[in-house]
């Protein structure tokens, strides 16, 4: 299985946008490159983004949505992945086409921990609820565990036959669901360290997972233009959704509004509930798309794209 995006790192196009600010509804230049995966704190103050010129970079999130430049993160050689806050301190973890994590102290803005071991691009990179453990995947095929405090690798737990495109734990960090390039979803038992299910039902390959309210609830999309719901303990898809207009690219919840919002890579953002058919909201970007996360209220989906932009996009229902 090839790389989907790496090849699109040369084609970032540079837009006309106000300086490292946004308003709602108006996109904010925040990198040279595309703007490949975003975070929100826990306490929704802040926006990590991850950029494919090799920077990370931190935002403050006003409560309207509005967004402010604060710092920035340097020290990958390579393209920057995936970012993930710890979910109780002021820590971030990242990935990269460096093959290697690195673990921030945000007060500082130094790199703590590095974590090596990979072989190829880190394309995936979450944290466990409690904050104890680290998750990391990607083009080597393989999802490995990691101890935050030393950097320590705790267990490559096993590979995909394609690359590993999204990693998450269940909120009770017992299980990790992995999204691969071989159609396939991998449920691993975290406390057991091994593979505990696959998930089959996508005809081409799965660029993102989640679990949506509960540890037995899981929602994945795929280039085969649907998104699953599967139920995790009877290893069942129970709802698909779709066929999307483009390619789904990435997933975010709402436990708040309890909705899903999905980007594709045209820069068409949709938000779904779980029991719906269709999309309760829909909003095109103009620039392909790759991630995308909802602010703390739901009521605002921040988006990254090509042209490297954070869009920000109020949610109204239809």
């Amino acid at each position: 299985m090839t790389r989907l995006r790496i090849a699109l790192f040369a084609l970032a196009l540079v837009g006309v946008f106000p300086p490292a600010f946004a308003q709602p509804g108006q996109p904010v230049k925040a990198h040279t490159a595309l703007v490949h995966a975003l975070a929100v704190s826990p306490d929704g103050k802040t926006l990590a983004t991850a950029g494919f010129d090799n920077t990370v970079k931190l935002w403050d999130v006003a409560p309207d949505g509005t967004l402010k430049e604060r710092k920035v993160l340097a020290g990958h050689t390579g393209p920057v992945y995936a970012v993930a806050f710890h979910p109780k301190e002021n820590v971030l973890v990242s990935a990269s086409l460096d093959k290697t994590g690195r673990i921030w102290n945000l007060v500082d803005g130094k790199t703590t921990q590095e974590l090596k071991g990979h072989t190829d691009i880190v394309d995936t990179v979450a944290f466990s609820p409690d904050g104890k453990t680290i998750a990391t995947a990607g083009a080597d095929k393989s999802v490995r565990l990691w101890n935050p405090a030393d950097g320590k690798e705790l267990k490559n737990l096993g590979a995909h036959a394609g690359s590993v495109y999204s990693v998450a734990f269940s909120p009770d960090g017992k299980s990790l669901a992995s999204a691969g390039g071989d159609n396939l979803i991998k449920v691993w038992d975290v406390p057991g360290q091994k593979e505990a299910k696959q998930l089959k039902g996508h005809d081409f390959p799965v660029t993102a997972v989640l679990f949506a309210g509960d540890a037995n609830t899981l929602v994945s999309a795929s280039m085969d233009r649907t998104i699953r719901i599967w139920d995790v303990a009877g290893g069942k898809e129970t709802k698909k959704l779709g066929p999307t207009t483009d390619d789904p690219y990435a997933l975010a919840w709402s436990p708040g509004t309890k909705t899903l919002a999905v980007c594709g890579y045209s820069g068409q953002l949709t938000v779904w509930t779980l029991t719906g058919d269709k999309p309760v909201f829909t909003k095109a970007i103009k620039s392909p798309g790759y991630c995308v996360v909802f602010t703390a209220d739901g009521k605002t989906l921040l988006s990254g794209h090509d042209n490297g932009s954070v869009a920000v996009t109020p949610v109204t229902a239809r």
